[in-house]
C-alpha cells in the first residue's frame, strides 16, 4: 500500500509539474515565428502601430479589389501568396507578419493580433474601398473578429476552429486548459456578428483542428451566411497546397464592386 500510494504521489506531482510547463510556455507552443523569407515581386510595408514595426507583404494591384490574409501560427505568409494570387488575380493582397514574424518586431498575443488586424484593414480600406478578409487556422480568430466589426466584402475561413481553448481541450483533456489558457480567440462568440458571405474550408484529414470545432462555429452563424466545402485528401498542413481549395476560393469570390 505504501508503494501504491508513493507511485500515486510521484504521478501526481508530474501531473502538476507538466500542467505548470503548459501553462508558463503556453504562448510558445501556441505561437512559432518563423522568419522572413522572399516574396518576389512582392513588397514590404510597414504598419502604423505605435511602439512596434510590423511588416506587410503586398502584392498591389490597382482598383477597388483587396484581399487581406492572416496566416497559421507557423506560416511564413510570403510563401502563399502565389497560392493566393491564383485565387484572387484581380485583387490587391496583404499578407500580416504578426508579431515576431516575417521581420515584425514585438510578441504575438491574441489581444496584439486582433488589435494589428484591424489597423491592417482600417488601412487597406482607404486604399481599397471592396475588402476579402482570408484566415487560416489561427488566423481564422483575427479575420472573423474584422468581419463581425468592419465592413468586409466577404470571408473565407481555412480550417478555422469554434476556439482555441476548445481545441486546446480535445488535445491536453488531462489538465484544465480552461483556468490555464490566456489567447483564447473564441472565434464562436464573434461570427453571429458577421453579415457577410463566408466560406469554410475544412480538410478531410485534419488531426490540429476537431472537425467538431468547425462544425461548431459553424452552427454560430446566422442562417444563410456560412457555407461548407471539405477539401479531399488535404491535411491541416496541405489544405491550400490543393487546386480545389483555390478553385473554391476563386469561385467564392465576389465580383469587384466599383467605388
Amino acid at each position: 500500500m505504501r508503494i501504491a500510494g508513493l507511485v500515486l504521489l510521484v504521478l501526481a506531482g508530474l501531473h502538476v509539474a507538466a500542467g505548470s510547463i503548459l501553462a508558463i510556455f503556453q504562448r510558445s507552443f501556441l505561437y512559432f515565428p518563423q522568419p522572413a523569407v522572399p516574396a518576389g515581386d512582392a513588397t514590404t510595408e510597414t504598419l502604423p502601430v505605435s511602439g512596434e514595426k510590423i511588416l506587410v507583404t503586398v502584392r498591389e494591384r490597382q482598383g477597388p479589389g483587396a484581399v487581406i490574409f492572416f496566416g497559421g501560427n507557423a506560416d511564413a505568409v510570403a510563401l502563399l501568396l502565389p497560392t493566393l494570387a491564383l485565387a484572387y488575380p484581380d485583387r490587391a493582397i496583404f499578407l500580416m507578419n504578426y508579431r515576431g514574424y516575417g521581420g515584425s518586431s514585438g510578441r504575438p498575443t491574441e489581444e496584439a493580433l486582433q488589435s494589428d488586424g484591424l489597423v491592417l484593414f482600417d488601412t487597406v480600406r482607404k486604399r481599397h474601398s471592396d475588402v476579402i478578409v482570408v484566415g487560416r487556422s489561427l488566423g481564422t480568430g483575427i479575420a472573423i473578429r474584422i468581419a463581425a466589426q468592419r465592413p468586409v466584402r466577404s470571408l473565407v475561413l481555412i480550417t478555422p476552429y469554434d476556439s482555441i481553448l476548445g481545441v486546446a481541450q480535445h488535445h491536453f483533456p488531462m489538465f484544465p486548459v480552461r483556468w490555464l489558457l490566456l489567447d483564447r480567440y473564441e472565434s464562436s462568440r464573434q461570427a453571429p456578428q458577421v453579415r457577410v458571405p463566408t466560406l469554410v474550408l475544412a480538410a478531410d484529414h485534419d488531426l490540429v483542428v476537431p472537425r467538431d470545432s468547425t462544425d461548431a462555429l459553424l452552427a454560430r452563424f446566422a442562417p444563410g451566411i456560412a457555407s461548407l466545402a471539405v477539401i479531399r485528401n488535404t491535411d491541416h498542413i496541405t489544405i491550400m497546397e490543393s487546386g480545389e481549395c483555390v478553385n473554391a476560393m476563386r469561385d467564392a469570390a465576389p465580383a469587384i464592386t466599383p467605388p
